[in-house]
């Protein structure tokens, strides 16, 4: 869904179980890439400029996880349209023609550097839109796009625990691969679990041990701790647990022309890998453990 004509899809695509089902979902909330028409008229950044902010094709790279007995979702709407990794309320007054109502939450630091759930700025920190937006436009894209998506994730999520007492969510993204405002390269690998607090540390420590044994420079939190998605449905203590994986680009893509890289099939492998050794862990989560595929 790369071209800018096409209409906008169902906010989610859902891809269910292929074996027998163990409680782990994979998300991939930031590939969308079907940008709505009238979006693009709003917006004083050209099309390609948009589009880096894509998580590029991460939906590709989880492929495999229904194979494995994984639920899988991905919203097919951009991120710099509507973000699921914010709260609802986290909006920027200074956007909109009118007073935000009451109980939103325009203060976080991702608000304040124009990320918040309608984003102010592009990825390239250039301002989005030409005007203020009407503050209904907001309300409908977190109707339409936002609420539906989360809608379905909790529904997978609560449906893992009440057939296996426990779900794991790996909720992944990709990030660039030299640091904005550092300028040092990234790791291959960010595993996010805001701090030991959204998943129960054998999770992150597998996910880690299976990165690094194919090769791959990992670190944990710093400088991506988990978002709203991660520390929303993180809570181990109930038997929920989060992590947030975040890709170097540069291992699958070229980040300047927007293309996948001759390593882009390798790197699917990479995450499948990954994903098994997941899916190891989510099974020892359940009551009754399901036999890996």
């Amino acid at each position: 869904m790369n071209d800018e004509s096409d209409p906008v899809p169902a906010p989610f695509v859902l891809v269910p179980p292929r074996v027998a089902g163990i409680p782990l979902v994979v998300a991939s909330p930031h590939s969308g890439r079907a940008y709505p028409r009238d979006f693009l008229a709003l917006s004083r950044v050209d099309y390609m400029a948009l589009r880096h902010s894509e998580d590029f094709h991460v939906d590709e790279l989880l492929a495999d996880a229904p194979d494995l007995g994984a639920s899988l979702i991905h919203a097919t709407f951009p991120r710099i349209y509507c973000d699921t990794n914010r709260e609802a309320g986290e909006l920027d007054p200074a956007m909109f023609d009118a007073p935000l109502p009451p109980g939103c939450n325009s203060t976080t630091q991702r608000v304040r550097a124009g990320l918040g759930v309608i984003p102010r700025i592009s990825a390239t920190g250039l301002p989005l839109y030409r005007r203020r937006l009407p503050l209904a436009e907001a309300h409908a894209r977190i109707s339409r796009f936002w609420a539906p998506y989360h809608a379905a994730l909790s529904t997978l999520l609560d449906a893992q625990v009440a057939a296996h007492g426990a779900c794991l969510l790996v909720d992944c993204h990709s990030m660039p691969g030299i640091r904005p405002g550092i300028g040092q390269e990234a790791p291959h690998f960010v595993l996010g679990d805001v701090w030991g607090t959204s998943c129960a540390a054998p999770i992150t420590a597998a996910a880690e041990e299976s990165l690094r044994a194919q090769g791959f420079r990992t670190c944990r939190n710093a400088p991506y701790a988990g978002g709203y998605i991660t520390r929303h449905y993180g809570n181990p203590a109930a038997g929920r647990h989060a992590l947030q994986v975040e890709i170097s680009r540069p291992l699958y893509m070229d980040e300047s022309r927007l293309v996948r890289r001759e390593g882009f099939a390798a790197m699917r492998t990479v995450m499948t890998t990954l994903l098994r050794a997941m899916a190891g862990v989510a099974a020892g989560l359940s009551r009754a453990p399901v036999p890996l595929p």
